[in-house]
């Protein structure tokens, strides 16, 4: 994914509610009980790790082991009831997050003392974006863990020195971490899209497979659905440690179809109908993990959009920002815009933005009517301002007899033709070679006797490619050779 182009735009619930979310968030809520737990006889090693005679007390502290040390069952932990070794890890990664996000500070390091960070009234008496903040910094925490590798690789790369020996790990931390963004980068992008998944988890094969699997590949070989499977199993371990930070939810993959086999198409990679896809592990970014994978985006130099950017923004700003927008998220963006406007000064303000002749105007034009189409009747003295705009005109007439409104004057044929133009040429900007547009070019060819001979004759900047564009995409031969000339014919009359 290049950084250069746009993602589509993100619908993202409020920030109240995403801080409600966050405050939710199984990992930050114990992390600030820790924090509201933790008092002058508290002690921490290097790093702010909490000693390891602590951590029965924090678990205890979290509801996590009784007072007996016999583990309970608490809702906040997905796996039901924990064992010790589990309440103690919990608690620990809890304390670790609650150091790191300053919900806890070291006082001072030699003698291992702790006192309440500051940044824990933020979780009380902050603003929403505060709350926000401090989540972000335990996803941050969250994310480097889930980079790391299995401990047991980890002790087994030891040498004599009792130092981890990195080149026998094969283990890259920067690789690592950019491979984890881009699977994020991948789910974000399955989860914005036109059409997308939305709220739909998305099979684990599938992510897994949009890493490894080459986008011209046909049948995947064995070797490939092996590597598949392998990448399942990677990221089903990261997903079961980003879940609890509110990230993802996550259906872990059935750990029956853990049994080893020689046929890597049996182990972790589906591939009959019949097969209950939601075994193999299902995920999805949920509100909370949209704002966060966005906010990374954003970091690291992409162009990430979310609607409601543009609703404080003048029009021209809209209606430019809007050019690669899906439909749906183009009205979305549109509507919240217009409800800080009275509707008649949002007319005018959005036809006098639509003018131009630059190679963005025919896509602002259609932005611009498609968005005058929601502010109805009021707009109308709006239209007829613009009925004798020699740029605008067709738009207004256009608008107004589908409004019903009486005495709209006809256009001339001159009008006729530009708006035409105008109009295949922001479908181009638009749509592309769509096969909407194709049905668009056929009609016009086989409705207007002529039209190639008046066509290029239209003073409009992009009738030369608009032109050329049809000849590309009508199936026709013969009209295909006469768009062609009449190209040549308007590009000549334009002097290119």
């Amino acid at each position: 994914m290049s950084d250069s182009s746009p993602l589509p735009p993100v619908r993202l619930h409020s920030e109240a509610e995403l801080a409600r979310d966050a405050l939710a968030a199984p990992l930050v809520s114990r992390a600030a009980r820790l924090a509201r737990w933790a008092g002058p006889d508290t002690r921490v090693e290097t790093g702010g790790v909490l000693v390891e005679e602590q951590l029965p007390a924090a678990a205890r502290a979290l509801g996590l082991i009784d007072g007996d040390g016999d583990g309970a069952g608490v809702g906040d932990v997905n796996a039901g009831d924990v064992s010790v070794e589990d309440a103690l890890a919990y608690a620990s990664e809890a304390w670790r997050i609650a150091v790191d996000t300053g919900l806890v500070e070291v006082v001072d390091e030699d003698e291992g003392t702790v006192t309440v960070g500051e940044d824990l009234a933020l979780l009380t008496s902050g603003a929403p974006h505060e709350v926000l903040g401090v989540w972000l910094g335990a996803l941050e925490t969250v994310l480097a863990d889930a980079s790391v590798p299995d401990l047991d690789d980890l002790v087994d790369s030891m040498g004599e020195s009792g130092e981890v020996d990195f080149s026998r790990l094969d283990w890259d931390p920067d690789a690592e971490a950019d491979f984890l963004d881009g699977v994020l980068a991948n789910l974000y992008l399955l989860s914005v899209s036109e059409g997308g998944p939305a709220d739909i988890p998305v099979p684990l094969p599938a992510l897994a497979a949009s890493m490894v699997v080459p986008s011209d590949m046909g049948e995947p070989t064995n070797d490939v659905l092996e590597q598949v499977s392998d990448m399942m199993m990677r990221l089903d371990d990261q997903f079961r440690l980003l879940e609890p930070v509110g990230l993802v939810a996550y259906r872990p993959v059935d750990e029956a179809l853990m049994a080893d086999t020689d046929d890597p198409a049996e182990k972790g990679a589906p591939t009959g109908d019949e097969t209950d896809v939601s075994r193999y592990g299902m995920v999805r970014l949920t509100p909370l993990g949209l704002y966060g994978v966005r906010a990374r985006l954003l970091e690291s130099g992409f162009e990430a959009p979310a609607v409601g950017d543009l609703a404080d923004k003048g029009a021209d700003a809209l209606l430019d920002g809007m050019a690669a927008f899906p439909a749906t998220a183009a009205r979305a963006e549109t509507e919240q815009w217009l409800t800080r406007r009275e509707p008649l000064a949002a007319a005018r303000e959005l036809l006098a933005a639509a003018r131009g002749g630059d190679a963005g105007a025919p896509l602002r034009r259609l932005h611009c009517q498609q968005a005058l189409s929601l502010v109805g009747g009021e707009a109308e003295p709006a239209l007829r301002e613009v009925l004798d705009d020699a740029e605008l005109g067709g738009l207004a007439r256009v608008w107004l007899s589908e409004y019903g409104a009486p005495d709209v004057p006809a256009p001339s044929e001159a009008m006729v033709f530009w708006l035409t133009i105008d109009t295949v040429a922001a479908q181009l900007a638009a749509e592309g070679n769509s096969a909407e547009l194709r049905g668009l070019v056929e009609g016009l060819a086989q409705q207007h006797g002529g039209f190639f001979e008046a066509a290029w004759r239209v003073d409009h900047p992009a009738t030369p490619d608009v032109l050329e564009a049809m000849g590309r995409l009508h199936p026709d031969k013969r009209v295909a050779k006469e768009a062609r000339k009449a190209a040549f014919k308007a590009r000549s009359q334009q002097g290119g």
